[in-house]
C-alpha cells in the first residue's frame, strides 16, 4: 500500500510544557515516515494548521523504548528539552512505559522518569562553556547564547535575539538566544528567542538548562544544586552536578507536561 500523505488524515495530540507547545504524532507503525518538511511546517502553522512551536513523531528504534523525532515549526531538526518532556508524557498515553524510560534523540540517548505529575529528563553532560565579553555560549542539546541582565524589561528579546541569531557567526546554523536575570540564590528568570521558531517562545527547556549552568560557572557553584527557572509559561527546575572548569554532569530538566487537545487533519 502506497504511503501518500497528500490523501492521508493525520491523527495528532497537542501537548504543552510551560507554554512550549507541540504537535504529537504516534508513528510507532511507521505510517507517517514520509511526512515532509513542508507538511510539518504546515501542521505547526498557527493560522493555517494546528499551531505549535514544534512537531514530534514517536518512532520505534532498536535498543530503546522509543525515539523522540523532533522538528521545529519551520521543519528544521534539533533537540528540544520541553518537547522531549512532553513526548515522554505522550508516549505513556499511547501505551509505552514511562515510569522509567530510555529514548533516542537527535543528540543521543536520554533517560526520563515520570513521577508526581512531573517529567524528570536527563540531559547530556556539558563540558564546554565559552565566555566572551559577558556573554556565554554552550550546547545543552541545542546551542545557546546567554546574556545576564539586571532587568529583563529593558531589552526586547525578539529584536535582540534576531540580532544575535542572524549575526555573521551564527546566521548559517542559528542559535537560541537567552536573557537571564538572577532573582535569588536559587531562582532565575529568563526570556528566550528560539531558532527554528524565529520568535520568542513562552518556555525553552534547553535554554532554561543553559541559563542555570551559566549561573553555576559565574558563581563557581561546584557540587550538586537545583535551580528554579521562571519562564513566561510557568516554572521549571534544573538539577546538576558542577565539577568545575565548565564541566557538568547529572543534569536534569524537571517540569510539567500537559495534554491540550487531540484531533485529525488532512495534509
Amino acid at each position: 500500500m502506497s504511503k501518500q500523505l497528500s490523501t492521508m488524515i493525520i491523527h495528532f495530540e497537542k501537548y504543552q510544557g510551560t507554554g512550549n507547545d507541540f504537535v504529537m504524532i504516534d508513528n510507532l507503525s511507521g505510517q507517517y515516515d514520509l511526512l515532509t518538511i513542508e507538511q510539518i511546517a504546515h501542521l505547526c502553522d498557527r493560522r493555517f494548521g494546528i499551531g505549535a512551536d514544534g512537531l514530534i513523531k514517536i518512532n520505534r528504534v532498536s535498543g530503546y523504548d522509543f525515539e523522540v523525532d523532533y522538528y521545529n515549526s519551520d521543519g528544521s531538526k534539533s533537540f528540544c528539552g520541553n518537547g522531549a518532556r512532553c513526548a515522554v508524557k505522550f508516549a505513556g498515553s499511547i501505551g509505552l512505559s514511562i515510569a522509567e524510560c530510555r529514548f533516542w534523540g537527535i543528540d543521543g540517548e536520554h533517560r526520563a522518569q515520570y513521577k508526581n505529575d512531573l517529567v524528570y529528563l536527563d540531559m547530556l553532560p556539558v563540558e564546554t562553556v565559552e565566555s566572551t565579553n559577558g556573554v556565554f555560549i554552550l550546547n545543552t542539546g541545542s546551542p545557546h547564547f546567554v546574556k545576564l541582565v539586571d532587568q529583563l524589561t529593558t531589552q526586547d528579546i525578539v529584536e535582540y535575539g534576531k540580532s544575535i541569531r542572524y549575526s555573521e557567526r551564527f546566521k548559517k546554523e542559528g542559535i537560541n538566544v537567552n536573557l537571564v536575570q538572577k532573582k535569588a540564590a536559587d531562582l532565575i528568570e529568563i526570556e528566550t528567542y528560539e531558532r527554528g521558531v524565529e520568535d520568542e517562545t513562552l518556555s525553552c527547556g534547553t535554554g532554561a538548562t543553559a541559563c542555570a549552568l551559566v549561573l553555576a560557572t559565574l558563581e563557581n557553584r561546584t557540587g550538586d544544586y537545583e535551580i528554579n527557572v521562571k519562564v513566561k509559561g510557568g516554572n521549571l527546575k534544573v538539577a546538576y552536578a558542577y565539577l568545575g572548569n565548565n564541566s557538568f554532569e547529572n543534569i536534569q530538566l524537571i517540569g510539567p507536561a500537559e495534554f491540550v487537545f487531540k484531533g485529525t487533519m488532512h495534509v
